[in-house]
C-alpha cells in the first residue's frame, strides 16, 4: 500500500481482498493497519464505501462476533444479508452462522 493513502483508502484495499464466501470484522482489519483502536474509523470507511470505485464488498465487514452491525447503510431492507447469503454465509437473527469459521483475519491472511 502506498504511504500516501488516507486511511480510508487503505481500508477499502483491505476489504477488497477479503474472498467470497468469507467475511472479517471492523477490528481484525484496523489491527491490520496498524491501527488497533481504529475500528470504528474501519466501519466509518464502510459507510462510505457504497459509491467508491472499484467496488468494496463491505458487506463481508461484521462486528468481532459476526453481527451485521452496519446493515442499515445498505438501504432498506436485508441488502447486506442477501449479498453474504448470495455468497453461500448463512445469516440468522443479522448474526454471521459459522462466524468463526468464516473468518478472515488479514493479520494471518497478508503480509504487511
Amino acid at each position: 500500500m502506498a504511504t500516501d493513502y488516507t486511511f480510508f483508502e487503505n481500508v477499502y484495499d483491505v476489504v477488497r481482498l477479503i474472498p467470497k464466501g468469507r467475511v472479517s470484522s471492523y477490528g481484525a482489519i484496523a489491527a491490520y493497519l496498524g491501527a488497533k483502536r481504529s475500528a470504528r474509523l474501519v466501519g466509518y470507511a464502510m459507510n462510505g464505501s457504497h459509491k467508491v470505485i472499484p467496488y468494496v464488498p463491505a458487506h463481508r465487514v461484521v462486528n468481532r462476533v459476526g453481527v451485521l452491525s452496519g446493515k442499515h447503510f445498505f438501504g432498506l431492507g436485508d441488502e447486506m444479508k442477501e449479498l453474504l447469503e448470495a455468497e453461500g454465509i448463512w445469516v440468522k437473527n443479522d448474526k454471521v452462522i459459522a462466524f468463526k469459521e468464516l473468518f478472515w483475519d488479514p493479520n494471518k491472511e497478508l503480509i504487511l
